[in-house]
C-alpha cells in the first residue's frame, strides 16, 4: 500500500473517489466561479506594485518593466501548475511537497521556515500606517513620528485578526474583500492615470516592456550600479511572490476546486461551524467522463489565472508605475518610512490636498488588505502543514481545525507586533521579497517533480509547462545571485 508514489515520505496514500462535476458559469456567473486568483492578485498589488515597483521605477526608469512582464507570465504558469495539484488531489501543494523524500517532517520545516522568513515581517501594516498618518496629518512622517507609526501599525494588525474571525468560510471573506480592493484600487489608479499621466510616460511604459529606455534612447535591461537587492525584490514581487503563489492552492481547496470539493475547508471562529477537514487527498481513475470533467475544471483555472490574475497583475504594476514617475522626479530614492505616502504627497503638491488624500486612502486600504492577505495565507499554510503532518494536532480539541488555525494566528500576531519594532517597513519588505525569489527557485523545481512523478499520468503537465518551470528556476536564480552579490560583495 505504501509503495505508492504519493506515500514515499510516510503520509497516507490518496483515497479513490469520483471527480466532482465542474461549474459551467456564464456571464456574471464567472465572478462567483473564480476566486483564488482574485485573492492572490490582492496580495500582488500591495507588494511589488505599490512599494518595490515605484521605488525601482522612480530611481531607474520604466525600462525595468521588461522584468515585470516576464515575471508575471512565469508566475501565472506556475500558479496554474500549483492549482493542477489541488484539482487532482484536493490537497494544498504544501502537502504535495511533504509527500516527497526524504520525509514529510523535513519538508514541513523547510517550507514553514521559508514562509516565516518571507511574510513573517509585518511590513505592510507598517507601510499602511504611513499612508494613514499622511491622511490625517497631511504631511510625510519623519523619524520623530516613528512611535505613532508603530501604534497605527499595531491597530492595523489587530484589525486583521477581527476580520479573520467573522463570517462562515474564511476563503469567501477574503475573496469578497479582494474583489472590493482590486476594483476600487485599479479603477482609482486608472482614472488618475488618464487624468494626469502625459503621453510620453505612457509610451515609456510601452517601450519599457521591451527593456528600452525612451529618455536615454537605448536598451537598458539592468541599470549599471543599481541596487540589485531592490530590483531582485521587484522581480519576486511582480505578480504575487513566493509563498503567496503557493498558498493559492490552499484557497483553491477551500473554494472547492476539483477534488477540493471533497476535502472540506477552514471555517471562521464566529459565524462558521465545525467542518471536517480531510488530512489526506483523493485521486480519480481518469476515464473518459472524468477527463471531460477535468477539462471543465481546467477551463476554470485558466479563467481564474489568465483573465483575473495575469491581467490584474499587469495593470496593477503599470498604473502605479506611470503615476509615480509622473509626480516624483526620476532618480529620487523614496525607500524610507514614507514610501507609501510619497505618491500622495507628490499629488497633493501639484493637484491639491483632496486628491492627495484620496491617494493616501487608496494606499492605506491597499496595504492593509495586503497585510491581511499575507497574515491569513501564512496562518492557513501553517495550519494545513500541522494538520497534515501530525495526528496529535488533528485530534486536539475534538478535531476542530479552528482551534489550530486561531492558535497559530495568535502566535503570528504577537510576533508581528514585536517585529514592527525591529526595522523600517521597507527594509523588512526587501528582505521578504528576496526570500520570495529563493522560494521560487526551490518550489518551481519541487513542483515539477511532484506534478510529473507523483500525480497520476492522466493529469500530468505537458512538456512546454515543464520547461516553463525550469525557466522560472533559472530566471529567479539569476536575480537572487545579483542580489547576493550586491548585498555582500559590492
Amino acid at each position: 500500500m505504501h509503495g505508492k508514489p504519493e506515500a514515499q515520505s510516510g503520509l497516507d496514500p490518496w483515497v479513490r473517489a469520483e471527480l466532482p462535476h465542474p461549474p459551467m458559469p456564464r456571464g456574471l456567473g464567472w465572478l462567483h466561479a473564480v476566486g483564488p486568483g482574485i485573492i492572490v492578485l490582492g496580495v500582488s498589488i500591495g507588494s511589488g506594485e505599490f512599494l518595490l515597483g515605484p521605488a525601482a521605477f522612480v530611481r531607474y526608469g520604466l525600462a525595468l518593466l521588461w522584468v515585470v512582464i516576464v515575471a508575471i507570465i512565469l508566475q501565472t504558469i506556475f500558479n496554474t501548475e500549483v492549482m493542477r495539484y489541488t484539482l487532482a488531489t484536493g490537497e494544498p501543494v504544501f502537502t504535495g511537497f511533504m509527500r516527497t523524500r526524504p520525509s514529510s517532517k523535513l519538508w514541513s520545516w523547510v517550507y514553514g521556515v521559508l514562509y516565516f522568513m518571507q511574510v513573517g515581517w509585518p511590513a505592510w501594516a507598517g507601510t499602511a500606517a504611513a499612508s494613514i498618518f499622511f491622511l490625517f496629518a497631511q504631511r510625510l512622517p519623519g523619524a520623530a513620528d516613528s512611535g505613532i507609526i508603530y501604534f497605527i501599525g499595531v491597530l492595523a494588525f489587530l484589525t486583521c485578526v477581527v476580520i479573520l474571525s467573522i463570517g462562515k468560510r474564511i476563503e469567501r471573506t477574503m475573496e469578497i474583500l479582494n474583489w472590493v480592493l482590486v476594483v476600487t484600487v485599479l479603477s482609482g489608479f486608472l482614472i488618475l492615470a488618464v487624468m494626469f499621466v502625459p503621453g510620453a510616460n505612457w509610451m515609456a511604459a510601452v517601450t519599457g516592456f521591451a527593456g528600452f529606455d525612451l529618455s536615454e534612447g537605448a536598451f537598458q535591461f539592468l541599470p549599471a550600479g543599481a541596487d540589485f537587492v531592490l530590483i531582485a525584490g521587484l522581480v519576486a514581487y511582480s505578480g504575487a511572490g513566493g509563498v503567496s503563489n503557493l498558498t493559492l492552492s490552499n484557497w483553491a481547496r477551500d473554494k472547492g476546486y476539483g477534488m477540493g470539493e471533497l476535502a472540506g475547508y477552514i471555517p471562521a471562529a464566529f459565524g462558521g461551524q465545525k467542518v471536517h477537514l480531510a488530512q489526506t487527498g483523493f485521486t480519480f481513475a481518469g476515464d473518459a467522463e472524468e477527463m471531460k470533467r477535468w477539462k471543465g475544471w481546467w477551463r476554470l483555472v485558466r479563467a481564474d489565472q489568465w483573465a483575473v490574475f495575469f491581467v490584474g497583475a499587469v495593470l496593477g504594476m503599470v498604473l502605479p508605475a506611470v503615476l509615480y514617475v509622473t509626480f516624483i522626479q526620476r532618480g529620487s530614492d523614496i525607500q524610507g518610512l514614507s514610501i507609501s505616502a510619497a505618491l500622495a504627497n507628490g499629488v497633493s503638491a501639484r493637484a491639491g490636498a483632496m486628491l492627495g488624500g484620496a491617494i493616501a486612502f487608496l494606499g492605506a486600504w491597499l496595504l492593509f488588505k495586503t497585510q491581511l492577505d499575507n497574515l491569513e495565507g501564512m496562518v492557513r499554510a501553517m495550519t494545513d502543514i500541522l494538520w497534515t503532518g501530525s495526528r496529535r494536532v488533528r485530534s486536539w480539541r475534538g478535531g476542530d481545525v479552528r482551534a489550530v488555525y486561531y492558535s497559530v494566528l495568535t502566535v503570528v500576531v504577537v510576533w508581528g507586533i514585536i517585529a514592527m519594532r525591529l526595522a523600517q517597513p521597507i527594509v523588512l519588505l526587501k528582505l521578504g521579497a528576496n526570500v520570495a525569489g529563493f522560494v521560487f527557485i526551490v518550489s518551481s523545481l519541487h513542483l515539477l517533480y511532484v506534478n510529473t512523478r507523483i500525480l497520476p499520468e492522466h493529469v500530468r503537465p505537458p512538456m512546454w509547462r515543464r520547461a516553463a518551470l525550469v525557466a522560472m528556476a533559472l530566471f529567479y536564480s539569476f536575480f537572487v545571485t545579483l542580489s547576493i552579490r550586491s548585498a555582500f560583495f559590492s
